[in-house]
């Protein structure tokens, strides 16, 4: 059996307030598999990839990725796209490109390159003189030219024209190693199910209330993940 490429073991975090946005979560992954991690603001799902990216520490619990214990050297295997764009705005695209090439080993310029021309993305151009959607096109294009074994993609197509979707979905995001495995969080599940593998939807507190293969549970429940998402949020609020 391999071993997974992301084990999280009774994870808890709390901020100022004390409240736990995470309690004693549990998660298993393997490789090949496209994740959506779903769930209302403030459930935790952007704490809980900034604590498998070390930007966080837990305050209690482990975290493994590839059966390493969470640390300096695991960031290699982890390539990280946070909600929000963090690049300096007066870089230019071409300037972005060869800092990730020269910090990244595991970047694959060539691949970048290709997707950004796809996309029409001018290098030359600063990244301050581009659209909000145009900078995290960017943004995910170098973050998934990366070799690595865990994608964290927090939002990915929040800010992204409908036109590009298509595109970013079939051919960015499917665009990982076959051991590789990625997790996706995002608002917009009716466009991004079509490429998810599994799911889990995480409410208040940090707590999976349901996950699965994604095909299997369509079929068994007659409705689409959107479907079912709206339907136990839904209850849950009601309850």
């Amino acid at each position: 059996m391999s071993t997974p490429i992301l084990t999280c073991t009774n994870l808890t975090k709390s901020y100022t307030s004390g409240r736990p946005v995470l309690h004693n979560l549990n998660i298993s992954l393997s490789g090949g598999k496209i994740v959506g991690l779903l769930g209302p603001n403030g459930c935790g799902k952007s704490t809980l990839l900034k604590l498998i990216s070390g930007i966080l520490v837990p305050d209690s619990g482990s975290i493994e990725i590839c059966g390493i214990p969470r640390s300096e050297e695991t960031n290699a295997l982890i390539s990280y796209l946070p909600e929000r764009t963090y690049f300096n705005s007066w870089m230019r695209v071409e300037e972005l490109i060869t800092y990730f090439r020269d910090f990244f080993p595991d970047f694959d310029e060539a691949c970048a390159r290709k997707m950004l021309a796809d996309l029409s993305i001018d290098t030359g151009m600063k990244l301050r003189t581009l659209s909000k959607g145009n900078k995290e096109k960017v943004q995910l294009v170098l973050v998934m030219s990366r070799r690595a074994k865990l994608y964290l993609l927090d939002e990915p197509i929040g800010g992204v024209d409908p036109a590009a979707r298509d595109y970013i979905l079939s051919t960015i995001i499917g665009n990982y190693s076959p051991d590789a495995a990625v997790i996706i969080t995002t608002h917009l599940i009716y466009d991004i199910e079509p490429v998810l593998d599994e799911f889990a939807f995480m409410g208040s507190g940090g707590q999976i209330l349901l996950s699965g293969i994604a095909d299997e549970v369509r079929e068994e429940r007659g409705k689409s993940l959107d479907e079912l998402f709206r339907e136990v949020f839904r209850c849950s609020r009601n309850a």
